[in-house]
């Protein structure tokens, strides 16, 4: 039995790199652009984790985002660039954690391209706020945990399982090198 198991969950192991893994990046971050943005090293002020949009996946697979020059992050990142990631899509797929190096870069011209409406929230000035700064996470390594055809049949596969009493798992996961 455990070794059907084993076989199983090899089966269900696909490990990306490079133009691969951020394919895989990129499908999973379109499902939910929100990740838990983890610094790891928290200040006096903060746990080190925190909510964060992500607002570009470049053709490289770097991730942007937008942060005040004055958070708790772009002090924490000044003092450590390593980063952690986490990623979850919906409750039984779109799963992602990746490790990478953070930096902090002034880029008005990033800025512009990274802008919408909803961040004047935080930056009560606009998109000339001059506490604006753009985040460069560029990943490294990660792991994914996914449906292999999609929701909707995972789905119907988890229904009939239940039902069943059988498992149908159309679950995959795997490492992603970048």
């Amino acid at each position: 039995m455990d070794s059907i198991n084993k076989q199983q969950r090899e089966t269900n192991r696909e490990n990306l790199s490079k133009e691969a893994a951020i394919k895989k990046l990129r499908e999973l971050i379109d499902h939910t652009k929100t990740c838990f943005f983890d610094t790891g090293h928290p200040t006096s002020d903060s746990n080190g984790v925190r909510p964060m949009s992500v607002q570009q996946i470049d053709d490289q697979g770097n991730l942007w985002f937008l942060s005040a020059n004055d958070s708790h992050k772009n002090k924490e990142i000044a003092m450590d660039r390593s980063v952690k990631l986490f990623f979850q899509g919906s409750a039984h797929a779109d799963f992602m954690y990746l490790t990478g190096k953070a930096e902090i870069i002034r880029d008005k011209n990033k800025i512009e391209e990274l802008w919408e409406p909803i961040m004047k929230t935080w930056f009560t000035e606009g998109k000339d706020d001059p506490r604006i700064t753009v985040i460069k996470f560029v990943p490294e390594e990660g792991y994914y945990w996914d449906t292999k055809h999609g929701k909707a049949i995972a789905f119907l596969k988890m229904m009939v399982g239940a039902a069943t009493g059988k498992t149908m798992d159309d679950s995959i996961e795997g490492k992603l090198s970048m």
